[in-house]
């Protein structure tokens, strides 16, 4: 039988995004204006309970200015998971920080707060977990890490959007939180990123690094950055935000479906009171070794058409731009982690027969041994 492909995610552009950046370039405002201060108040509004919200370019900038906004620098160390894309890890570097990696939960493949307890030092200023695949990282455990050592906890919310725990959303239990627009998220401002903080001077900061240092123009106030976000990707970020919560119930449902079928490898676990707004639905290949898992998901898509993802195959303490700070650290749940996870497509756009391929190809290979 001929498949066609499954794409491991799809971002969806329509004519209602178009129309919003036609309207932007009818304008003649393209650079920060008007659409960018409605999508701040929008976001805000919808997923970050209410708390002031910074747009900047990227994830990544997100991450970097609200570290630098809320006094991070050199001679402070950050702890973070290394099971993350590297831009967490990145953030803290170019702070002029050390980023001090921890190990993950395997249940969660969040930050284990045994692991981050175990991390703290005199330099230690923060704590940067990531709620990584749309799953909230254990806020509770990690405060009472924070307040028992008087460091600021920080949230990497890049996959996260809407993403909550008993009803609090994410990017609102630290002193700030960033999130991702990349065009493969859950929402995309075609690329972009925001701060959320209940901070007042922390979000004035971050506002004034984003747009070189300064408040009023000429009055620059703090050594800043060009980190500003455009009109044009405002606009698109506003459409996407009125979708977000029709996608992120899709996912959902997706999810439960898979869950319900998928007999063959271990599924997403999420704890009693979390939201999972399912950025990547995330199984494991329980003992498998990375050439095993690349086999498996090499499988998928030659016998299945089925794609996927391996998030992330390289610990951070590993790779030749972080290992630096990390000399001889062991970290075995995440090399465990780093070798059994595949991510399966969940987003939106999947149909009823794409779900149960994905179902069908995974138990499938799985069983077979790949």
């Amino acid at each position: 039988m001929t498949y066609e492909f499954i794409p491991p995610a799809r971002p969806i552009i329509g004519e209602d995004e178009r129309r919003a950046v036609d309207a932007v370039l009818a304008s003649g405002q393209v650079a920060q204006g008007p659409q960018v201060h409605a999508f701040e108040e929008e976001f805000s509004e919808q997923v970050a309970d209410g708390v002031h919200a910074v747009a900047v370019n990227s994830g990544t900038s997100a991450l970097h200015i609200g570290l630098l906004a809320s006094g991070i620098g050199a001679g402070d160390e950050v702890i973070v998971p290394s099971f993350t894309f590297a831009a967490t890890g990145n953030s803290v570097a170019l702070s002029n920080a050390k980023p001090v990696f921890a190990d993950v939960d395997p249940v969660t493949f969040t930050l284990d707060p045994a692991s981050v307890e175990a991390s703290v030092t005199e330099k230690t200023a923060g704590i940067l977990p990531v709620h990584l695949y749309g799953l909230p990282a254990n806020m509770t455990a990690l405060r009472q890490i924070a307040d028992k050592h008087g460091l600021a906890l920080f949230e990497d919310a890049a996959q996260a959007h809407a993403a909550a725990i008993d009803g609090q959303h994410v990017g609102t239990f630290g002193t700030f939180g960033a999130f991702s627009f990349y065009p493969t998220k859950n929402m995309t401002a075609g690329e972009g990123g925001m701060i959320t903080t209940s901070d007042a001077e922390v979000a004035r900061k971050a506002a004034m690094i984003r747009n070189q240092g300064m408040e009023k123009r000429y009055a620059n106030e703090l050594v800043g950055l060009n980190n500003r976000m455009t009109d044009i990707n405002a606009a698109i970020g506003r459409v996407q935000l009125g979708k977000l919560a029709g996608w992120t119930k899709t996912r959902q449902q997706n999810a439960a479906f898979l869950s319900a079928n998928i007999t063959e490898a271990v599924t997403p676990h999420v704890p009693e009171g979390y939201v999972h707004v399912y950025h990547q639905y995330t199984i494991r290949l329980e003992g498998a070794t990375g050439a095993e898992r690349d086999r498996f998901t090499a499988a998928l898509k030659d016998e299945y058409q089925v794609g996927s993802g391996v998030y992330y195959p390289i610990p951070n303490h590993r790779l030749p731009s972080l290992a630096p700070y990390a000399p001889g650290l062991e970290l075995p749940n995440t090399e465990k982690v780093a070798s059994e996870c595949v991510s399966l497509p969940v987003h939106p756009s999947l149909t009823q027969a794409d779900l149960e391929r994905v179902v069908e190809a995974v138990n499938a290979v799985a069983k077979a041994g790949a």
